[in-house]
């Protein structure tokens, strides 16, 4: 009797796999791809771990999985994590989970967009990790300066960050990071309780910034990925 043939995806090389998987839209299915077989597992890590940007946006998704998936991408660089239409549940534990990633260090863009349940515990436990950081977005949440001092104190290399709509944030934690960010270059602050006298301030502190009130979740200019 002659032997049974491998299907032709079994017979892919491991690399080919590899990206073959990275394809999948659905990190659920990828998730699903990595129990077909032990091959199958060890291409989806190699998957993850070429990734170099993650988008959980348009993705349902809770604390367990995102930093499971964040902690097997060890070479990434953007991380967006904003909530979607479908329901994000992150809350301050997957933060605080996915802070001890090994890529959490060499980021260089997260996004935070519109996380009703994480609080500064959270966020500061992250950003004090990301000290590579350049773009931060952080809108629609209700964090407090505190969290801006956070970024104040880990992120030198910041070039942009979006504050739009953090209505807890005040005057201090936003002069706190524009005397502490050098590279600043762009901060989005529109829809706060900080008065228009405010923004002019940091201006005089640093006058090359653009300072936007625009409501958009990612704008291209604002929020660059690298």
């Amino acid at each position: 009797m002659a032997k049974e043939e491998a299907p032709h995806v079994e017979r892919l090389p491991a690399d080919l796999l590899a990206h073959v998987l990275s394809l999948l839209p659905s990190f659920h299915d990828l998730a699903m791809a990595g129990g077909v077989s032990q091959r199958w597992h060890q291409a989806v890590g190699r998957s993850l771990s070429s990734r170099r940007r993650l988008s959980f946006a348009g993705q349902r998704t809770g604390d367990d999985f995102t930093a499971r998936l964040v902690r097997a991408a060890v070479n990434l660089r953007d991380l967006d994590i904003s909530r979607s239409c479908w329901g994000c549940q992150i809350t301050d534990q997957g933060l605080l989970k996915l802070s001890s990633a090994t890529c959490v260090p060499n980021l260089t863009s997260i996004s935070l967009w519109g996380l009703a349940r994480i609080t500064d515990k959270g966020v500061v436990h992250l950003i004090s990790r990301a000290r590579s950081l350049q773009h931060l977005n952080i809108g629609g949440t209700f964090i407090t300066d505190e969290s801006l001092y956070a970024v104040a104190n880990s992120c030198a290399n910041l070039k942009s960050i979006i504050v739009w709509s953090c209505r807890h944030v005040t005057e201090a934690g936003l002069v706190a990071v524009v005397r502490r960010c050098p590279e600043l270059e762009c901060i989005n602050v529109g829809g706060m309780r900080v008065s228009p006298e405010s923004f002019a301030g940091l201006v005089s502190i640093s006058p090359s910034l653009r300072i936007r009130s625009i409501p958009q979740i990612l704008n291209a200019d604002v929020l660059q990925v690298s």
